[in-house]
């Protein structure tokens, strides 16, 4: 098969360019990205076009120039906080860009298209795990860019016979074993995990917690934690399944566990043997307090086997990658 991976020089991109070459090794892999939040060297397999979606010249002219089998979309802005002091820019990078890349896709008959969605989309969901047929109310420009995705995904799908798959993401987190890569943000990083293992090697001062009366069992915020390199997996065996004929789907993609930030944050000082500091601060606007995949559906089409189902695991990873940036800037 020729795939398009779109973002695959980012965070989860990366990783899922790693998994095609692992369990899918006769891939033609091409790269799109315009390394605005991502890096090259991230890139370990394909070819690498960069440019951005926003450009519709230069991506009509890759759609000329390959016939694919496959595009797997992962460009796209996913800061919450950053969604609500600047919506229009999800809103055109999101989902404008969304759009021009499914236009391509429909002109030029690509068969099969994988999407990275959100569990935002689900919005304060409540305690329960939330499966797919929960009710979509989001709270913020981020989801809200994501739904509007979802939906013009399944329009044009629909209209033109091609077979998709979108994934739901829950928190995504930790790095590749064998420290290849993993999360290398130029700026401080929002995710739980890495923040807190950038705080315990010295390179930020502390975390923050954001809001501590949450009605939770302690006060803040409770996610569901993914391996990044499971969820990599995943696309590739959601390719597998829609390459052998399987309908498009709509999927959760999450353990079914839940943990707050001070339970995190006090794995993150055991797994580290630091007690790097923490202060707490009030809640961000457009938080969920609860948010935990039923992810039954997922287990029953894509049979995903969880190589890395355990958060300790999660965050060792995080960790060996955040000691090996250090060391990295150190030689810089």
């Amino acid at each position: 098969m020729k795939v398009l991976v779109t973002g695959g020089a980012g965070y989860i991109g990366s990783h899922t360019l790693v998994s095609l070459a692992e369990y899918a090794p006769n891939t033609d892999i091409v790269v799109y990205d315009n390394l605005a939040t991502s890096y090259r060297e991230a890139v370990l397999y394909g070819t690498l076009i960069e440019a951005d979606l926003a450009d519709t010249a230069a991506l009509q002219k890759v759609f000329n120039n390959h016939k694919f089998d496959a595009v797997i979309h992962f460009a796209a802005s996913c800061s919450v906080d950053e969604s609500i002091r600047r919506p229009w820019f999800y809103y055109l990078n999101n989902t404008c860009n969304t759009l021009r890349l499914l236009e391509q896709c429909r002109q030029h008959e690509v068969p099969y298209f994988i999407f990275s969605s959100t569990a935002a989309v689900y919005g304060i969901a409540g305690g329960s795990r939330i499966d797919e047929d929960h009710s979509t109310v989001p709270i913020n420009a981020y989801g809200q860019s994501k739904l509007m995705s979802e939906q013009m995904l399944k329009d044009i799908a629909e209209s033109c016979g091609m077979k998709y798959v979108t994934f739901r993401y829950y928190n995504v987190a930790g790095a590749d074993v064998q420290a290849r890569i993993g999360m290398n943000k130029p700026h401080p990083p929002e995710h739980l995990i890495s923040a807190a293992c950038r705080a315990a090697a010295g390179l930020e001062d502390g975390v923050t917690i954001f809001g501590t009366d949450y009605n939770t069992p302690d006060g803040t915020c409770v996610r569901d934690y993914v391996h990044v390199t499971d969820l990599a997996d995943a696309h590739v065996a959601a390719l597998h399944y829609l390459k052998f004929g399987g309908d498009s789907q709509l999927l959760n993609y999450g353990y079914g566990k839940g943990f707050s930030v001070r339970e995190i944050l006090r794995l993150v000082q055991e797994v580290t043997e630091v007690n790097f500091p923490i202060t707490e601060g009030p809640a961000r606007v457009g938080d969920p307090p609860v948010l935990v995949a039923d992810n039954t559906k997922l287990k029953n089409v894509l049979n995903c086997n969880f190589r890395f189902d355990d958060v300790a695991t999660v965050i060792k990873s995080a960790w060996t990658w955040e000691l090996k940036l250090k060391k990295s800037r150190r030689a810089c």
